[in-house]
């Protein structure tokens, strides 16, 4: 039995999360839930929290469905969720961090911003190995197919076990009942949609989310998800190179 805990961006109250627990406890491994109370996308690998009397606010949930799977609303981000579950707040630490999972794709180089994400490598910076876990559900989905996402999320445990702690994969999945497997992928340049100011004024600043214009480059994250494919991309949470050396 593997050690499991599940945490996301999207809150402890968003659809995805109560899947991949649910499916993740069904195969038999020990869940903990532990995931922000609120929607928290976009905060990637943060450890600010908002501080009740000098702590941490934390409260016990029970979820439909997962009674018996010890569940933790937190006032704080998933990368701060990460850090003080490594320390023990949820009880012993996990062998395996499942972030996720996350309401749209989270490729390229932009998963850098992604709460997923940043859960995920936190995990793996403090010993655990991880997932990132996201369905590609675009900007209008008409229905979700979440527990193709945990299927794949969950076929990943043994790889992960099989290889050193800190080893942290991302994997997107397609929004569809079946896909053409499993391909390894680099990281697009970009991600799949773009951030463009929108009408704005002196006291507001106001954002909107776009296609890119192009298609993204052969072999890469946001190619191969586009083609049916569930990638996988092996990030490090740091460099293990000498500094010289990475730097070139």
């Amino acid at each position: 039995m593997t050690s499991i805990l599940v945490t996301n961006d999207d809150g402890i109250d968003a659809p995805g999360i109560h899947v991949l627990a649910r499916e993740a406890r069904d195969a038999g491994h020990d869940v903990t839930v532990a995931a922000p109370a609120l929607q928290s996308s976009g905060s990637s690998a943060s450890i600010m929290a908002a501080e009740d009397d000098g702590g941490i606010a934390v409260e016990r949930r029970t979820l439909d469905g997962l009674e018996d799977v010890p569940a933790f609303a937190v006032s704080g981000g998933p990368g701060l969720i990460a850090l003080i579950a490594a320390r023990g707040a949820f009880g012993a630490p996990a062998d395996v961090v499942l972030s996720g999972i996350n309401h749209g794709a989270n490729v390229g180089r932009a998963i850098l911003h992604s709460g997923t994400v940043g859960a995920a490598l936190t995990a793996g910076l403090n010993g655990a190995r991880a997932a990132a876990v996201s369905l590609d559900v675009g900007l209008h989905p008409e229905e979700f197919h979440w527990e193709t996402a945990a299927t794949a999320a969950l076929a990943h445990i043994e790889l992960l076990l099989a290889h050193p702690s800190g080893t942290v994969i991302n994997l997107n999945v397609p929004n569809a009942p079946t896909n053409r497997g499993v391909i390894e992928a680099s990281l697009a340049p970009f991600g799949i949609v773009q951030t463009t100011l929108g009408e704005s004024d002196e006291h507001h600043v106001r954002l909107a989310v776009e296609d890119l214009p192009n298609s993204p480059d052969p072999g890469t994250d946001a190619a191969s998800l586009a083609e049916g494919w569930v990638t996988i991309t092996r990030l490090d949470p740091v460099s293990q190179l000498p500094l010289e050396v990475a730097l070139g």
